[in-house]
């Protein structure tokens, strides 16, 4: 780790600054759903979804190795010191300006699509990793928030079904303790899923560096990684917990344990893929489909339709200003491609 040129120390903090920006842009995901319906407060909250996404990242590496080996072909990346930089430059711009806008878009797609566009900038198009790309983002972009949505929706309807002779007051007391426990797996299923993200581009730079024979995750750059993202989680993507815990609909304890749940599914079934998913669109869908189970004209169509705008852009978006980002290095570090 000791004696690294200044450019992979510059790409080795970059990289973490972008995970610093996805455990604070994506704390709401963990934690609006349980201060909606009061089972915790903003600080217990916060606390809980710190620790538990620390334990989650330190948890496997699918994640990690499709971010690495999955995305951009290293044989033909080899001699590009600049492009992992470009691709952390594109990937935070877009994360940086959708957390002003109170957005929730997605940090792995623009992460994912950073990598996407400084590739290209640099060996053009031969140097994607197309199968991949398609059944661990492409794919993943759609069935992730339609399995979110689903699963918020027949989860919800299950528990309303199971509780229609429950008394109200004894109910929302029990699913708030549940919830609990249901925030508990969706935060360490996030560091699961998200944290290793930063993990796989800081092996990647490693690697093109021939700092690494293989493409295998230190322990080193793990604990550091959910370190970074703990931090981040701590302090809080605020405006983004306003626009998940109440830009919706009125939750009450049943939804959020609904959504909780079937979001932590979800993202589990997608890390034991090694898909990086976006945590963003799988807990919105989900909260939309928990939403619907009460009544279509409930649920803010229109938060939904910004919100989807914001998925639809993040991947080229992040592509594009990645791409840029590697033009402008090149130019400013005086290389021909």
């Amino acid at each position: 780790m000791f004696d690294i040129p200044v450019l992979l120390l510059a790409i080795i903090i970059i990289a973490l600054v972008f995970d610093y920006t996805n455990g604070a842009h994506d704390t709401g995901n963990v934690i609006a759903t349980v201060i909606a319906t009061r089972a915790l407060t903003p600080k217990q909250a916060v606390a809980l979804a710190s620790l538990l996404n620390f334990a989650g990242a330190m948890v496997g590496n699918k994640v990690a190795l499709t971010v690495g080996t999955g995305i951009l072909n290293t044989a033909l990346i080899m001699n590009c010191k600049l492009l992992v930089l470009a691709a952390l430059l594109g990937a935070i711009f877009w994360n940086v300006l959708t957390w002003i806008l109170g957005l929730p878009s997605s940090s792995s797609h623009a992460l994912v699509g950073g990598l996407i566009g400084a590739g290209v900038a640099y060996g053009g198009w031969g140097t994607l990793e197309y199968a991949s790309i398609f059944w661990k983002v492409v794919v993943p972009i759609f069935a992730s928030p339609l399995a979110g949505f689903v699963g918020g929706y027949f989860v919800t309807l299950g528990l309303a079904w199971a509780c229609t002779k429950a008394k109200p007051r004894p109910a929302n007391r029990a699913f708030r303790r549940l919830q609990i426990l249901s925030s508990s797996v969706m935060a360490f299923s996030h560091g699961m899923n998200d944290a290793q993200k930063t993990m796989g581009i800081i092996t990647l730079a490693l690697f093109i560096f021939g700092r690494i024979p293989a493409i295998v995750v230190p322990l080193w750059v793990k604990i550091v990684c959910a370190t970074v993202m703990m931090l981040g989680t701590v302090t809080g993507g605020w405006k983004i917990v306003k626009t998940m815990g109440s830009k919706f609909f009125r939750m009450e304890p049943l939804h959020g344990f609904a959504i909780q749940t079937a979001s932590a599914l979800v993202i589990e079934g997608a890390t034991h893929f090694g898909a990086p998913i976006s945590t963003t669109h799988v807990i919105s869908s989900a909260v939309l489909g928990s939403g619907s189970v009460r009544n279509f004209s409930a649920v803010r169509w229109g938060v939904a339709k910004r919100m989807v705008t914001a998925w639809v852009l993040t991947l080229p978006a992040a592509a594009v200003v990645g791409a840029l980002m590697f033009r402008l290095l090149q130019f400013l570090a005086g290389f021909s491609k």
